[in-house]
């Protein structure tokens, strides 16, 4: 085995040099705000879905296109609105006199990153129809039913829920995200450099320096990282623990724990801690890596009880709870 991890590690060092392209190419036009960066990044090597949410003015959407365009990649990007039809989102049959026949016309989602705008503003109609998008890749219009190109990605900002007119997205929905990444404020020296740029005569802009073929490459790359099962032991542990927490030494949390994260929270562990590793030119995945993408992958699939908000206690504070009572391997 160590020769073969020591050719792993030699064929991720190669194959990962692109990373610092794309990250050089993003810090151009974002200023601070890594963690985002390098979770977008985690979704596209591991085919996952990403939520990201934030007040707004965090550079969510700038970020989502600025990644879309270093990429020879179709972009769409959708504005979530309380009056958003499916057909808005997926096209629509249209009767073509010319023909004497209903034709196709398709919507924005035939695209390959598609940036979801406000996600939570829309309502549950246009949510199921996304939902197909995201789950099986393809989509019903009429009779017909078209397959999505590879790759695609579906990357949704929402706003805090407590905003006036928005509405919760379903559970079922909310799992079908592989991370869900809470976007904070620059610090005061990130702020006054946002200031600087935004207020000059010309804005920085990203280069496309990469094709869709180099993206699905990096992914085939990306799930030969090693995995061994004292890792695999230890994910299914962290995911279990969410579910049974009193067979984990977590007692307190009898009873403020509605539903544990599900078993995509197991798949996204494993997919994102080899695409972590990746990043770091690794090729094996150690502890650290599953930590690090720990938080991101299981707060929005980690259902609270009253009593735990009567508490005041998130899901935050459940899962770092939970890292610090499994056992490391």
């Amino acid at each position: 085995m160590e020769t073969n991890i020591k050719e792993l590690n030699e064929r991720i060092q190669k194959e990962s040099a692109f990373v610092d392209m794309i990250n050089m190419e993003m810090h151009k036009v974002i200023i601070g705000q890594k963690h985002m960066i390098e979770r977008l990044l985690i979704g596209l090597l591991s085919n996952g879905h990403i939520l990201l949410e934030g007040v707004p003015g965090l550079a969510k959407t700038l970020a989502v296109t600025s990644l879309a365009k270093t990429i020879d990649a179709k972009f769409s990007r959708i504005q979530f609105t309380p009056d958003l039809l499916p057909a808005d989102l997926l096209g629509t049959l249209i009767y073509s006199q010319k023909k004497e026949e209903f034709v196709v016309r398709k919507g924005p989602i035939f695209a390959n990153f598609i940036l979801a705008d406000e996600i939570n503003r829309a309502p549950a109609k246009v949510q199921s129809a996304l939902l197909e998008a995201m789950q099986e890749r393809q989509i019903t219009i009429g009779d017909t039913t078209y397959p999505l190109e590879e790759p695609f990605l579906v990357l949704a900002t929402q706003n805090p829920i407590e905003q006036e007119g928005t509405y919760p997205l379903p559970e079922a929905q909310v799992d079908r995200f592989m991370l869900k990444v809470i976007v904070s404020y620059p610090d005061k020296e990130e702020e006054k450099l946002i200031m600087r740029e935004n207020i000059t005569s010309t804005f920085p802009s990203t280069n496309t320096i990469f094709k869709t073929s180099d993206i699905l490459n990096a992914r085939k790359v990306v799930r030969d990282v090693y995995l061994d099962e004292k890792i695999e032991n230890y994910i299914t542990d962290i995911v279990f623990s969410s579910r049974y927490p009193a067979e984990y030494k977590l007692k307190k949390f009898d009873g403020m724990i509605y539903y544990g994260a599900s078993p995509r929270a197991s798949i996204y562990l494993a997919l994102g801690a080899k695409a972590y590793a990746f990043l770091k030119r690794r090729g094996y995945v150690i502890p650290e890596d599953v930590r690090a993408v720990a938080n991101d992958v299981m707060r929005h699939r980690i259902g609270l009880t009253y009593e735990a908000e009567a508490e005041n206690i998130t899901t935050e504070e459940i899962i770092n709870e939970i890292l610090n009572t499994v056992e490391v391997p």
